[in-house]
């Protein structure tokens, strides 16, 4: 989902670059949720059970499972071609007031 600028950029400063190939999974359905990520280069495919949808640069993928209160990835997100993202993770959100 696409978030405020002002965010997307606190984001890239807390985060850490990562990359991933095109089929590579990112987010397996029903582990802990440990942080998210916000895509900034190529898309991916988020596979939930209600169906399937595509996201792109600026939008966040995973941060449905910090805000839940079993904290369970909720889909799986699959890298639909290769993808350049900026990795936050739940400790470094909680610590700056992001998520509780």
């Amino acid at each position: 989902m696409p978030i405020d600028e002002a965010i997307v950029q606190r984001l890239m400063e807390l985060g850490t670059d990562c990359e991933f190939h095109a089929g590579q999974v990112m987010i397996h359905l029903g582990e802990p949720g440990s942080g998210l990520f916000l895509i900034t280069h190529g898309s991916v495919l988020v596979r939930a059970p209600e169906g399937e949808s595509e996201h792109g640069p600026g939008d966040v993928v995973g941060e449905l499972a910090l805000l839940t209160r079993d904290g369970v990835r909720s889909a799986q997100v699959v890298a639909k071609t290769d993808v350049r993202a900026i990795a936050v993770d739940r400790v470094t959100l909680e610590r700056e007031g992001l998520i509780r």
